[in-house]
């Protein structure tokens, strides 16, 4: 696979050269872009997958649906529907997107929505919503937020990396630029500070822009459809982890870390199940998995003994306060 990709590198030149007149021809204002008078957070990334942007959307929920009514536009990736569509506790994974399914059981008093033309999505929430978080639209220039959030993760940063097809970034390193805030995720438990400050330093982050890392923890309990469960509920129990994400090594280490019994079956990110896949699993004792993939899993699996693992997002270094302080304080300025 890496010689493939070492062999893919012109087809790498020429996509990096066509996004970056792409870039350029929004920046100089060749092609339109439109900016609303409410604040637009977007979250994403340079590369394709496994940054986290489905756990950072709901840390910022977390925090600021309380003081706002705030809405999450997302394109509904691998959806079987089209347009713009509202999504409701009702809906499966198959028709809004495993993510957007996820984050409205998890805040069900948020209004959560799937359109692929951000532009419409926002003239459709505008008037039901005080603040709109965009998930995965940093390339959408068609939109321009009032706060950019570009997450990279710690073993992975985009200034590592290369344009598709040979890497995985999206964009030229360039188009971080953006970003009003980057978020280093994923961080190791006990990273030491001066880590932290070589990444900061490699990054050579522009004037108008601050720099958080954050890490990911998992839950002392697993969840069923119908019980929840104590981690430890697995420690003499042989099961099998089912991942269909794009980086599953950080769970997969977790999991040995605590010296569990497993087996691993990979898939890739989004991965639709067949029935064939499904009928496989279905001869499986136990089978634990992560939040996003329950949420294709489950309506499949007519099985009592699947369960996910939920993952939270934390800002490292004492530093969580000022994330919070400055996300509100954009957000008045856009208010105004």
């Amino acid at each position: 696979m890496k010689l493939l990709r070492k062999l893919l590198f012109p087809f790498s030149l020429l996509y990096g050269v066509i996004t970056y007149l792409r870039n350029k021809a929004y920046d100089k204002g060749w092609l339109s872009s439109k900016q609303y008078d409410l604040p637009v957070i977007c979250v994403g990334n340079l590369s394709v997958g496994g940054t986290g942007k489905s756990p950072m959307i709901e840390y910022l929920l977390s925090f600021l649906s309380t003081d706002y009514k705030v809405a999450v536009l997302s394109r509904g990736y691998k959806r079987k529907t089209s347009g713009f569509l509202e999504v409701l506790e009702t809906h499966t994974a198959a028709e809004v997107g495993d993510e957007p399914r996820q984050i409205k059981q998890n805040f069900n008093q948020v209004t959560v929505a799937v359109c692929a033309d951000r532009q419409e999505g926002i003239e459709r929430l505008k008037q039901q919503a005080e603040v709109i978080l965009l998930d995965d639209a940093f390339q959408h220039r068609k939109v321009v937020a009032s706060t950019n959030i570009l997450l990279t993760p710690f073993d992975d940063l985009y200034i590592h990396d290369s344009m598709l097809p040979t890497g995985n970034l999206r964009e030229p390193r360039a188009g971080a630029k953006r970003a009003d805030i980057i978020v280093v995720t994923k961080c190791p438990d006990g990273v030491a500070y001066s880590k932290l400050q070589e990444i900061q330093y490699a990054l050579g982050l522009q004037s108008h822009q601050k720099l958080y890392f954050s890490k990911i923890s998992y839950d002392s309990q697993i969840f069923g459809i119908s019980e929840t469960l104590p981690l430890h509920y697995l420690a003499d129990k042989r099961f099998t982890l089912v991942t269909g994400i794009a980086n599953p090594k950080p769970l997969v280490e977790f999991l040995l870390r605590k010296e569990f019994d497993f087996s691993h079956e990979k898939f890739p990110d989004h991965h639709n199940f067949t029935d064939t896949e499904i009928k496989r699993l279905q001869q499986k004792e136990l089978i634990i998995t992560t939040e996003k993939d329950f949420m294709r899993l489950q309506p499949k699996l007519k099985k009592f003994a699947l369960y996910y693992l939920p993952i939270k997002t934390h800002i490292l270094n004492d530093q969580e306060q000022f994330f919070k302080e400055l996300i509100q304080r954009r957000i008045r300025e856009a208010m105004h």
